[in-house]
């Protein structure tokens, strides 16, 4: 994907920006956690002191402890059963406290996560729509897609989860060691060296597995590719019966794609098996130490009922502190991925850009354009007249269609590539989206959405009367064709306009530009799809409608054009003929050839050869 290169905007600080507006809610998260994480602790010490308070021992080393136990008036042993009544009470009072501050620092989390995510999602969807016309046609749709859902996904699932999951961690192993080394040396070494085998074994086998995890994301890719290929291709697979071959072609993907998925589980059941071994081995040394010391009397019940609560309050998210890491690795690519798109230049207006009305002659000053190095125009020159209409006739590749999105500002012309005027003025000073309202363009293939077709007629605008829409629609010679459906023009139009044919989309389209009303016209080979009779009727129609507008008529198809004003022929990127019609049909060049072998076809196909 094409990107200015930026070494000081690392993936770590797209992340950092996107957060402003959430740093509160994340700062309320943290401390809510801390506090909560405070509360896990101090139960099982209460459940401690209480337990060996009967044994009688009713002292503690923490002071946070004797001090709830003052307050509690159980600090002088437990001489009746209002004593164990208050204990049992500090006990749920503490446990309640730490529920509150963990629904407050999951609900913190939840939306500072959320709202994070929907201002990235809202950066890259308006980053791209600025983007240049260039960028959108060399970048695939699918990876735009694809980084713009799954990327994001994988950054969603980072600052929701495993960002404040790593936090937790590190938090809760500093609060457990810190109190298990205060309380017993030995007891706590025991189980602190098992703490970095475990981390290190996750970390390293879940890093061989994120390649297989990467293959299997591939496969499910591909598989994805196909069924929208036979979806979006339903017509053609029907048409030439491949259905068999179409649902062999997804079977055999699908069996990929579960067997990876089936190697991936054989070694994530390898790792837990692993996994669990080690923490056996953990708890085995811990409670062989624990009972050696007891019998010394080296610790009292108490404290080792707290070991084995807090090691069990560690060890999974310890376990689990090498599968985050693992998917932070992943989100910093995604990151990158997502910043390649934001650090791509927008499309920007001109100092000084202009909103002037757009009318006068259009002028086409010696223009040269090329294409990833490649000439697609040169040295073209022409002028259309206000008001009138021209005719461009060309092969395929021969810069037509270059031209009229030159004219329409989607590719910018550099220095001493020449200029483009309207009316005496460059359209480089026009501001874009001014000089887009006042240029419309039909192309050979248009998109429609997937909404209503009045809605696709009037751009989804809601505010145009269906009175404006029938009547555009008519001068397209479409409403005929509308009214024929059960819906009319309610009829819902498919994924990439498939309820419609192909000469349907084009006139649909039509009909949109017509209702645009725009000053300058142009029709990219729009009638393409279109049997002759029909285009006869809708240039006809044209022609009464778009009285005074100045029409750009591309089309391979030379009864199209002759109706124009003046008729261009273009020949490898430059100006080959133009003239009136009369006029090229006795310079006997190019237009001539071309009018007399579709005269010829169409007449041995109506039978009127000779």
């Amino acid at each position: 994907m094409p990107a200015e290169k930026n070494t000081e905007k690392r993936p770590i600080g797209l992340l950092w920006e996107i957060s402003e507006g959430s740093r509160g809610l994340y700062a309320i998260a943290c401390a809510s956690m801390i506090l909560s994480i405070s509360c896990d602790f101090l139960v099982p010490q209460l459940i401690r002191f209480l337990v060996d308070s009967v044994g009688g021992v009713s002292e503690s080393k923490m002071p946070v402890i004797s001090a709830i136990a003052r307050f509690a008036g159980i600090d002088r042993g437990f001489g009746g059963r209002h004593a164990f009544t208050r204990a049992g009470l500090v006990v749920v009072a503490v446990a309640v406290l730490g529920g509150i501050f963990s629904f407050r620092y999951r609900r913190s989390l939840s939306l500072g996560a959320e709202s994070l995510i929907k201002r990235l999602r809202d950066r890259l969807y308006s980053h791209i729509q600025r983007l240049p016309f260039k960028w959108h046609i060399t970048v695939q749709t699918g990876d735009i897609v694809q980084r713009c859902t799954s990327d994001v996904d994988i950054v969603r699932g980072f600052v929701f989860v495993q960002m404040i999951e790593m936090a937790r961690a590190v938090v809760l192993v500093a609060f457990a060691y810190t109190m298990l080394f205060r309380m017993n040396f030995t007891l706590a070494a025991a189980s602190f060296v098992y703490l970095p085998v475990v981390f290190l074994y996750s970390y390293i086998f879940l890093q061989k597995a994120s390649a297989r995890f990467l293959a299997a994301d591939e496969a499910e890719g591909q598989l994805l590719a196909i069924v929208q290929e036979n979806c979006s291709g339903v017509r053609v697979v029907r048409a030439f019966g491949r259905e068999r071959h179409e649902a062999g072609k997804f079977a055999a993907q699908n069996e990929l794609f579960a067997s990876l998925w089936m190697k991936l589980g054989n070694m994530l059941s390898a790792f837990w098996g692993m996994g669990d071994l080690l923490t056996g081995l953990q708890m085995i040394t811990i409670c062989a130490a624990g009972t050696y010391q007891a019998a010394k009397s080296g610790v009292t019940v108490g404290e080792f009922m707290v070991f084995l609560s807090y090691n069990s309050m560690i060890i999974w998210p310890v376990r689990g502190l090498g599968r985050v890491l693992s998917e932070a690795g992943k989100t910093m690519v995604s990151l990158g991925r997502l910043r390649e798109i934001l650090d791509t230049p927008p499309e920007t207006d001109p100092s000084g850009a202009i909103d002037s009305p757009i009318s006068g002659d259009i002028e086409f000053d010696d223009v040269f354009f090329a294409y990833d190095g490649a000439r697609v125009l040169e040295n073209v020159s022409f002028t259309v007249r206000e008001g009138t209409a021209l005719g461009i006739l060309g092969a395929t590749g021969s810069g037509k269609t270059t031209a009229a999105h030159l004219l329409c500002g989607l590719y910018d012309l550099a220095d001493g590539e020449g200029a483009i005027r309207i009316g005496g003025v460059d359209i480089r000073h026009y501001k874009r989206r001014h000089l887009r309202k006042n240029v419309g363009i039909v192309p050979q293939e248009p998109f429609l959405y997937s909404r209503t077709i009045a809605e696709n007629i009037a751009g989804l605008s809601k505010d145009i009367p269906i009175g404006q829409i029938r009547d555009a629609a008519a001068i397209a010679q479409v409403d005929s064709d509308i009214e024929r459906f059960a819906r009319g023009y309610d009829t819902i139009v498919g994924e990439r306009g498939v309820t419609l044919s192909g000469g349907q989309k084009q006139r649909v389209a039509i009909a949109r530009a017509v209702l645009k009303d725009t000053p300058i016209m142009i029709f990219d080979d729009s009638l393409s799809a279109v049997d002759t009779e029909t285009d006869a009727r809708i240039r006809a129609a044209l022609r009464e409608r778009v009285r005074g507008v100045t029409a750009i008529i591309i089309s391979h198809r030379v009864t199209t054009i002759s109706d124009a004003d003046m008729i261009m022929v273009m020949e490898d990127g430059r100006v080959a003929e133009a003239g009136t019609p009369s006029e090229l049909m006795k310079l006997g060049g190019i237009y001539r050839r071309v009018t007399d072998m579709q005269r010829a076809a169409l007449d041995e196909i109506t039978g009127d050869t000779p």
